[in-house]
């Protein structure tokens, strides 16, 4: 792994218990009610954790994902706590290596569904499309092209695989047989509002959100939480307004722009990923920042 000065690809806290170590997050644990999160700038694509960070993402994610927390949250309460980092990791050297990288939150039961809503017709969906006419089954009007907006977004659920394997893309029915019919109900109802809302705004600032996941949890009464992250350039796929257009794949403020350059190269995909180039990790770091400048007013000051 080439090291990089302003840069995490892993998190080291000595005196909280490593409870996960995802693709992206490190995850502690403080208590019985409470977690540390840690968004490291670690980047997985194609589901396999690349071998280098890229620079700021993780803070980028943070801060983009606490933006939409906090501006969801009369939509769906989601997992933040006001806990304050000085209370949780005393040690200023270990706060100063986390940067705004970590979070305090509630410990909520997480749902084994990813909720996927699709606003454009793209990546995984046109292909779908192109070989059925449907997106997970939903059937959508002949002649879309490449990119084109849906009639309307679309909620296609998968499962969540763990580090290394692929998610899998289900049908509502699927979704309501593992966790109940209401709660299947719940999970598309509210990203499918989160999503039209998000999007409204997102277009407002120059960002299409052509479409997104989430992931939810529960509490100990059964009320939906909003975890993980949310509408972030790791979870999203975002395009500048003023570049798109219908036919092509537009360029994007997510890793996309990794995965095509992953797409030129002789890899099947499975790990270990490749070593990405100095200059691809720039503008991937670039491109994140962009969003984030984009979508948060204050970001670009």
């Amino acid at each position: 792994m080439t090291a990089m000065p302003d840069a995490l690809y892993h998190s080291e806290l000595k005196h909280l218990p490593l409870i996960n170590r995802g693709k992206v997050r490190d995850i502690y644990g403080l208590d019985d009610d409470h977690m540390l999160i840690v968004t490291t700038d670690r980047l997985s694509a194609f589901d396999v954790i690349l071998p280098q960070p890229i620079p700021g993402k993780g803070e980028v994610l943070t801060r983009v994902s606490n933006f939409w927390f906090a501006r969801t949250r009369g939509l769906v309460p989601n997992h933040l706590v006001e806990i304050p980092l000085t209370q949780v990791v005393p040690d200023a050297d270990e706060r100063r290596t986390l940067g705004e990288r970590a979070i305090v939150v509630r410990r909520l039961r997480p749902l084994p569904v990813e909720a996927i809503v699709r606003g454009y017709l793209i990546g995984s969906g046109w292909k779908d499309y192109q070989r059925t006419g449907a997106v997970c089954g939903i059937p959508l009007p002949a002649g879309l092209r490449q990119a084109d907006r849906l009639p309307q977004p679309i909620y296609t659920p998968s499962t969540k695989a763990a580090v290394g394997d692929h998610d899998e893309n289900v049908s509502f029915q699927h979704t309501a047989d593992l966790i109940g019919t209401d709660l299947a109900g719940q999970i598309r109802d509210i990203s499918l509002r989160i999503y039209a809302e998000a999007a409204d705004y997102a277009r407002s600032r120059g960002i299409i959100i052509a479409d997104t996941k989430f992931e939810l949890g529960l509490d100990e009464a059964g009320r939906l939480h909003l975890i993980d992250e949310a509408l972030t350039p790791d979870s999203s796929r975002f395009w500048p307004a003023d570049q798109y257009r219908a036919g092509i794949s537009p360029p994007s403020f997510d890793k996309q722009f990794v995965r095509d350059y992953l797409e030129t190269l002789d890899w099947d995909k499975t790990p270990p990923g490749p070593e990405l180039p100095a200059d691809i990790i720039a503008k991937t770091a670039e491109k994140y920042r962009e969003a984030e400048q984009r979508l948060i007013p204050a970001a670009g000051a």
